[in-house]
């Protein structure tokens, strides 16, 4: 079976994924949310600048990236970006990510787990718009910020993406755990 490109988040009601300033600190936390099962579905996470960027600010301790660097599981994509010996993430520039991507989903499932795209809006807009995101899997936080970045950012398209629901959990915090497929070629209802 081939890997499918989950786009799992955290997002505001109002549908950003940080504030303009970058802060997550809005993100409820809820201890019955396992992040290491969550991880262990992942044999791949690909993300933009700004948000390994995030990842290589948080403590070493704290980073739930730690395991998978110098694994060659952490992709990020950017243009601005060099190998990051330290890491040793892949680096894949914009213009190449449609073709890196599409290779990585060709891989067969099994150990290597599905391919988590971590963010940014800008980054997970792209993907959108080339057809690569398979399902967009969103804790919505019971939290209002008005602005800041956008869950998907940059040119939409006039008839929009149809998306099917395929679960829906509510936490006792208040968390919406929602899950649905992209449905690219899908007519309206």
């Amino acid at each position: 079976m081939p890997r499918k490109v989950r786009y799992n988040l955290a997002a505001s009601l109002d549908g950003f994924i940080a504030t303009p300033t970058g802060s997550y600190s809005w993100i409820v936390d809820d201890k019955t949310i396992d992040f290491d099962s969550l991880y262990a579905q992942f044999g791949c996470f690909v993300m933009g600048r700004t948000t390994h960027e995030a990842y290589l600010a948080m403590d070493p301790a704290e980073n739930p990236l730690r395991a998978y660097y110098k694994t060659g599981s952490v992709v990020v994509v950017g243009d601005t970006l060099d190998r990051d010996l330290e890491t040793q993430v892949e680096v894949v520039k914009l213009g190449e990510v449609e073709s890196f991507v599409r290779a990585l989903k060709g891989r067969e499932g099994g150990k290597d787990g599905d391919i988590w795209l971590m963010g940014g809006g800008k980054l997970a807009g792209e993907m959108l718009r080339l057809g690569l995101v398979d399902t967009v899997e969103v804790a919505v936080m019971p939290v209002l910020l008005g602005e800041g970045v956008k869950m998907f950012e940059g040119k939409g398209r006039e008839e929009g993406w149809r998306l099917e629901l395929r679960g829906c959990e509510r936490k006792e915090t208040g968390i919406l755990m929602l899950e649905y497929d992209v449905l690219y070629e899908e007519p309206w209802r």
